[in-house]
């Protein structure tokens, strides 16, 4: 799921919840709605990441989110990056 795709459901009231989710040395986004959960991805199709918890909540409040989970059970900040 892209920002294009999460635009057009936020509009349409279809996002249940929202989740930071801390893995390794870096955050990602999922979005759950009643297909299921979906990542959040760049327009090319890849994985879309962020290098620190404040970076992924202000691209989520930019998208007009107030609330969100954060599970940074699995997130090593002092852990080396890997490319995806």
């Amino acid at each position: 799921m892209n920002s294009k795709i999460l635009k057009a459901l936020i509009e349409a009231g279809a996002i249940k919840k929202m989740a930071i989710i801390g893995e390794g040395s870096f955050f990602r986004i999922e979005v759950s709605t009643q297909g299921g959960i979906n990542t959040i991805e760049t327009l090319n199709g890849k994985l879309k990441t962020w290098s620190s918890l404040d970076a992924a909540a202000k691209w989520i409040r930019q998208h007009g989110i107030g609330k969100c989970d954060v599970n940074i059970s699995r997130w090593h900040p002092a852990q080396r990056g890997m490319k995806l």
